[in-house]
């Protein structure tokens, strides 16, 4: 039954000294709205302790207590069902909050997430298309972020004889976005997400691995190569970097002088060194000189948040380009 419209006298019919309040009471005392209340009564979660002959609800002590107990895990977003199972102690307090817990903390990670889209978008200037990919893209959960790199690696080596310990190097960094990421970090996954999905880089990739099986195929020790040059590399690469500084061409005497070494270094027993071979390793460092394939490491530091990966491709291209020359 309603309760007759809360006035001003609602507790006249109240019997003298006793600690029993209307409705309009618990509102002045708890702040709270009539219509509240009356709803919390209404479901079980207030329910009177009295009522007076004009038909008011009236609630003791205990009740306003209860009240305040309500208002505090509503107002902590706590829904009824979880509110009534509290109050008849079926579920204890702490237990509510921990699972409470971790529903805030997934929603302050996509709401987190959504800040650092909305920046992203904000300093990009971006329109619509744009906006609906990082959105798509950012709202991945770590597992599906790691699936798509996953799947790109699965996708150039399927079926291929390579240099495992290096693939398997390669593939071991996984983008891991934290729950409060930059826009740096989401504009740097969004490259990323794009990337690995780009069909050009996928074939770059791809036919460095291609290249990688035929030569094993035809006797080559790969994992060998593979050490030797990434030993060595360093040390090539500071040179290109000094040559570069100094604004030599790969034609010149140094880059001659480098290509010599290089090919000595990396040429198997069984291969002549000459244009044939130059020209077949001027196109394997040529491949690995692509600026995406730095690139991709670029991003994977940014979203990881390690140290910047300095950019090294143009002494790459240099060295690429100092073989070449000496293949005639």
């Amino acid at each position: 039954m309603l309760d007759p419209p809360v006035t001003e006298d609602s507790s006249l019919d109240l019997v003298q000294g006793a600690s029993v309040f209307t409705i309009g009471e618990l509102s002045r005392r708890t702040g709270l709205p009539v219509k509240t209340i009356r709803f919390y009564s209404d479901e079980g979660l207030l329910p009177p302790t009295d009522r007076t002959h004009a038909g008011y609800r009236l609630y003791d002590t205990r009740a306003l207590a209860r009240l305040e107990l309500v208002r505090t895990l509503r107002e902590l977003g706590i829904g009824l069902a979880d509110v009534e199972r509290v109050l008849e102690r079926t579920e204890t307090i702490s237990a509510l909050a921990s699972k409470h817990v971790e529903v805030l903390d997934e929603q302050i990670r996509v709401l987190r997430l959504r800040r650092a889209v909305l920046r992203a978008v904000a300093t990009r200037r971006s329109e619509l298309d744009e906006v609906q990919l990082m959105n798509r893209l950012a709202s991945m959960s770590d597992e599906e972020r790691k699936r798509l790199v996953d799947e790109f690696w699965d996708s150039v080596t399927e079926g291929l004889d390579v240099d495992s310990d290096f693939y398997e190097w390669m593939r071991s960094a996984k983008p891991e976005l934290p729950d409060d990421p930059t826009p740096e970090q989401v504009e740097a996954w969004v490259e990323l997400a794009e990337l690995v999905q780009d069909p050009g880089f996928r074939a770059l990739i791809r036919g460095m691995g291609e290249g990688q099986a035929a030569r094993r195929e035809q006797g080559e020790d790969i994992d060998a190569f593979a050490k030797v040059q990434r030993d060595a590399w360093c040390g090539w690469s500071e040179r290109a970097e000094a040559a570069l500084g100094k604004g030599l061409t790969p034609d010149s005497p140094e880059g001659t002088e480098l290509a010599s070494e290089i090919a000595a270094l990396l040429r198997a027993e069984d291969k002549t060194d000459g244009p044939e071979f130059r020209a077949e390793l001027a196109g394997q460092l040529e491949a690995g000189a692509d600026p995406r394939g730095e690139r991709y490491w670029q991003l994977m530091a940014i979203i990881n948040g390690w140290p910047p990966v300095p950019s090294q491709n143009a002494a790459a291209q240099w060295i690429a380009a100092a073989v070449r020359a000496t293949a005639g």
